[in-house]
């Protein structure tokens, strides 16, 4: 991610390329995915905005499997996120797919599980993740790693993708959206939108049942110095208890199993 200079001298993201760039600009063959090279993305990526959601679908498996393991960010995860980010608002995309019954609301599963990834990687490179591997790999960790600087260093380019979708009339597809805003904002450029997301996240704790939706935005108030006390349900204080006896047990341990366990 490329950064331009604003009158006053200040850094500036780069905006967000067209999709059709992003395909024919990257050099896929030279970057490295889980499992080999990018050469067979481009292909699944440009199947993403197909009108067929069965090629949807499939097209969704092939592009983000390659750069989808154990948590990684590989050298193709960057160019994969700013086109996914791009053809968001793709009218095949956002259009949706509709039941067999003519009066059936459209599903998006094609947006939300794209908007999924996004936010599930951004999670991999958030500051909390990155303090997390530090005392594995070292405290010049982020510094060595490339691949997940460029992916932070493109928060801005994504999350002005992402947002968009904050006011959609599916709740599933603006929840998704919020979880997936809410690790973008770690970028210093975008913290003046965390009031904003603060108040999206209000909104689906009094609606949504969904137990990591809630969790993730539980999460982010509080570490953004909001009294969640007034927003927990019955649930919400069952699993923040039992988060906490797993992690008393883990730290019980002190440094791991006395057997090897039964992997």
């Amino acid at each position: 991610m490329t950064h331009s200079r604003s009158r006053s001298g200040q850094s500036c993201p780069a905006p967000l390329p067209p999709c059709r760039t992003l395909l024919d600009s990257t050099d896929w063959p030279a970057l490295a995915t889980a499992c080999g090279t990018g050469e067979s993305l481009p292909t699944a990526l440009a199947l993403l905005t197909s009108s067929d959601p069965l090629v949807r679908q499939s097209a969704v498996e092939d592009a983000l499997r390659p750069v989808t393991h154990q948590n990684s960010v590989y050298e193709a995860t960057v160019p994969v996120a700013l086109y996914i980010a791009a053809v968001l608002g793709h009218p095949a995309v956002t259009a949706g797919d509709v039941g067999s019954d003519s009066g059936e609301r459209p599903r998006h599963p094609t947006l939300v599980r794209l908007l999924k990834w996004l936010g599930d990687t951004a999670y991999d490179a958030d500051d909390g993740c990155v303090a997390t591997e530090e005392p594995l790999h070292g405290a010049g960790n982020l510094e060595e790693h490339t691949a997940t600087r460029a992916f932070r260093d493109a928060r801005p380019a994504i999350f002005s993708a992402v947002r968009a979708f904050l006011d959609h009339d599916d709740a599933g597809v603006r929840h998704t959206a919020l979880v997936a805003a809410i690790p973008l904002v770690g970028h210093p450029a975008l913290v003046r939108h965390q009031a904003a997301l603060a108040r999206h996240a209000r909104s689906l704790l009094a609606t949504s049942t969904d137990r990591h939706h809630r969790d993730r935005v539980l999460d982010a108030l509080m570490g953004w110095g909001h009294d969640v006390s007034g927003l927990e349900n019955t649930s919400d204080v069952a699993a923040r208890e039992r988060y906490a006896r797993l992690a008393a047990a883990r730290a019980s341990r002190q440094g791991g199993y006395s057997e090897d366990p039964p992997f």
